[in-house]
């Protein structure tokens, strides 16, 4: 599985029809409006890096109200259920 993270600056009038857009792209799993330089940050979740190409340089641009995006990879998911089982085994 591939994750990646698509922080976008979009229209101040669109954000939330923006929001509803994306999430009818397969392959976004969540949208989060945001505070900062960026308004809206999407979840991606895929089969493989193929995917992403279509997913960002295809789908995602074919929506108006999007004015930029930046994309990041995830190499590797940390999560509080990877904390507790590495004090339960104990890492050194």
């Amino acid at each position: 599985m591939i994750s990646a993270l698509v922080l976008l600056n979009v229209q101040r009038d669109a954000i939330n029809s923006t929001a509803q857009e994306l999430l009818q792209i397969p392959g976004v799993a969540e949208v989060y409006s945001v505070t900062g330089e960026y308004d809206l940050v999407a979840v991606l979740r895929l089969a493989k890096y193929e995917d992403l190409a279509d997913v960002v340089t295809e789908r995602m641009v074919a929506i108006a109200g999007i004015t930029r995006t930046h994309t990041m990879m995830a190499f590797k998911a940390y999560s509080r259920e990877d904390l507790e089982q590495a004090w339960d085994i104990g890492v050194e």
